[in-house]
C-alpha cells in the first residue's frame, strides 16, 4: 500500500498533507527552528510540488512559475489544517475542565 505518490504529492490536497506533516516534524530541527514555521512551510511546500513535477508529469519551466504561487496555496492549507486541529484539541481541553 502507497500513501503517498508522486501523482498525489502534485495535488493541492496531498501536497498539503505531506507539508503539515513535514512541517511539524522538521520545525525544530537546529538550524531551521530560526526560521519562521509559516515560511518553512512554503519552502517546503514549493519543494515538495518541484520534485512532484520532476519525478511526475514532468518539469517545465511555466510549471515551476505556477509552483511558486500554488505553493502558497499548499502551505495555507497546511497550515489552517493544523491551527484548525489545535482549535479542536484546546476547545476538547477546556470542556474537560469544567
Amino acid at each position: 500500500m502507497e500513501l503517498f505518490d508522486w501523482s498525489l504529492l502534485g495535488t493541492n490536497a496531498g501536497a498539503a498533507m505531506a507539508v503539515a506533516v513535514l512541517t511539524q516534524i522538521t520545525k525544530e530541527i537546529p538550524g531551521i527552528v530560526k526560521i519562521p514555521t509559516q515560511l518553512w512551510s512554503y519552502i517546503l511546500a514549493l519543494l515538495t510540488l518541484l520534485l512532484a513535477m520532476l519525478f511526475g508529469p514532468g518539469f517545465s519551466a511555466s510549471g515551476a512559475a505556477l509552483a511558486l504561487f500554488n505553493a502558497a496555496l499548499v502551505s495555507l492549507t497546511a497550515n489552517g489544517g493544523y491551527a484548525a486541529v489545535e482549535r479542536v484539541k484546546a476547545g476538547m481541553k477546556s470542556g474537560k475542565e469544567e
